[in-house]
């Protein structure tokens, strides 16, 4: 009997009622997000850095392993690793977030990995910039777009593909955008995208392509399965919807005291309680951050730390909090100087994407012993 891709593999779909599917739970096993505890550190351990992998972790040798740049240039690469080192490299640290983080919230629930608040890491990433590389190829200033295509292959939708996805060539050309093979001063781990990937601060994780082996620079738009058909903002299937890009404004807490194994419900005494926490934006830098107690019925000003040198990482906040023995609920919002805010719930889509409404820490203060 033939079998056909579409067979094996489910279209897009929200959840009717159904719960977390086995599906679902096999692509939390693969994946993870930061710990929350984790948002303490300025940058984070690579073991801790959210994780989302498409289809397989590809094995490359890197000795063999060659990146091609070709299209619309006047002259065709390949290099190989140790000739990517001898080019100017610069380091930069980056939070990188995954469009999908807060899918989970949403009701109803788009159905795939189910992120709750935890797909976010910050890193500092070492590479050569891409534009040193175009100009080096010698890229068309009227082309349209660069495509990058890594080495996982898989089947999405019914589709088999590369993971592709392209940026506008004014996007390739920024001096930050990076074709990296060090994350925090060491090689790429395997599954961060050895040897080489592309890292674009600002954009959501999907466009910092992982295991990098091709680059395209074309002269029309790119109508690949993850640039035209995934990672749109649609209310129905049959709309071309709004493609997701730069990050939406975001602040998480650090969950204070200590938590219930199960619920993760936070236990604190009363006295003072220092508040910590992350904020970030793709699109304008963080301004401001509050905090509230009591589910959003109140809202206080956060300390948020002076900027670091440090434009496309998280900004740290605190806040003292003196609790009474009760029940609370621990929120905070970030808002951007061009005056971007999170919205306390979060307008659906049927992707789950750029879904940043407001962290939601169910805490319990204890009677003083």
């Amino acid at each position: 009997m033939d079998v056909t891709l579409a067979e094996i593999s489910r279209p897009g779909r929200v959840d009717t009622g159904e719960g977390i599917s086995a599906e679902e739970l096999a692509l939390a096993a693969r994946n993870h997000g930061i710990p929350l505890e984790a948002l303490r550190y300025d940058v984070t351990p690579p073991g801790l850095h959210y994780l989302l992998i498409h289809y397989d972790i590809p094995l490359l040798d890197p000795l063999t392993w060659r990146l091609h740049v070709g299209g619309q240039v006047g002259t065709d690469l390949t290099l190989g690793l140790a000739e990517l080192k001898e080019l100017p490299s610069r380091t930069v640290r980056v939070t990188m977030e995954c469009a999908g983080n807060g899918r989970a919230r949403l009701e109803p629930r788009p159905v795939s990995q189910p992120w709750l608040v935890e797909a976010v890491g910050t890193a500092e990433w070492t590479g050569v910039p891409l534009r040193e590389v175009l100009a080096a190829a010698g890229a068309d200033p009227g082309a349209a777009e660069v495509v990058f295509t890594g080495a996982d292959h898989g089947v999405e939708r019914g589709v088999e593909q590369d993971y592709q996805r392209s940026l506008p060539l004014e996007e390739a050309m920024r001096e930050e955008v990076l074709l990296a093979y060090e994350m925090n001063g060491l090689p790429l781990a395997p599954q961060h995208g050895f040897p080489l990937r592309l890292v674009v601060p600002g954009w959501y994780g999907m466009a910092h392509v992982k295991w990098l082996r091709d680059i395209e620079v074309v002269s029309e738009p790119f109508t690949g399965f993850q640039q035209a058909v995934a990672y749109r903002l649609r209310q129905a299937p049959d709309e071309p919807g709004v493609p997701v890009t730069r990050i939406t404004p975001r602040a998480l807490l650090v969950p204070p005291g200590f938590p219930d194994f199960m619920s993760r419900t936070r236990v604190v005494r009363p006295g003072t309680v220092t508040l910590e926490g992350r904020a970030w934006c793709g699109r304008a830098p963080v301004e401001r951050v509050d905090v509230s107690m009591d589910g959003g019925a109140t809202w206080a000003p956060a300390v948020l730390a002076e900027p670091d040198g440090h434009p496309w990482a998280w900004r740290r906040f605190t806040f003292e909090w003196s609790p009474g023995p009760g029940r609370y609920e621990l929120s905070a919002r970030a808002t951007t100087a061009d005056g971007e805010g999170q919205p306390e719930s979060q307008a659906w889509n049927r992707g789950g994407f750029a879904n940043n409404a407001v962290q939601r820490i169910p805490v319990v203060c204890l009677e003083a012993e």
